[in-house]
């Protein structure tokens, strides 16, 4: 499990970059707070963050439980995507949020692959010892 940790350690510190940049948009575009509406670069960057966030509510948990019922090795690699998924859909998305594509689907497929490998690897043990 600690390659699983390694992961989910990183993605938590690739989140709070992504927030940082999110301040950096708004000072540059003069944003204040508490607005979440202005220039369309700050814009953008809090979209990547919050979509950041909604990913990792569906992202740990899944990694977490196919690294423990399941292959911890794997469930490090497949989350490996879901963080160079996550830069891809950050450096897409700020250029045109209409590009965004690649990187949502390589965290999809990754969220997808630990969510039904978790299932399977958890109802294998559970009724196949």
């Amino acid at each position: 499990m600690e390659y699983v940790t390694i992961v989910i350690m990183l993605a938590l510190l690739e989140y709070m970059f992504f927030g940082f940049l999110v301040g950096q948009a708004r000072n540059k575009h003069g944003v204040s707070a508490p607005a979440v509406t202005g220039h369309p670069v700050f814009e953008r960057s809090y979209r990547v963050h919050q979509n950041t966030l909604e990913q990792l509510i569906v992202f740990i948990p899944a990694i977490t439980a196919y690294g423990y019922y399941g292959n911890p090795v794997y469930a490090a690699a497949v989350g490996v995507l879901f963080l160079v998924g996550r830069l891809v859909y950050l450096v897409l998305y700020l250029k045109d949020p209409k590009s965004r594509m690649l990187g949502f689907l390589m965290t999809f497929v990754a969220v997808i692959t630990l969510i039904v490998a978790a299932l399977v690897s958890v109802l294998n043990r559970l009724f196949l010892g």
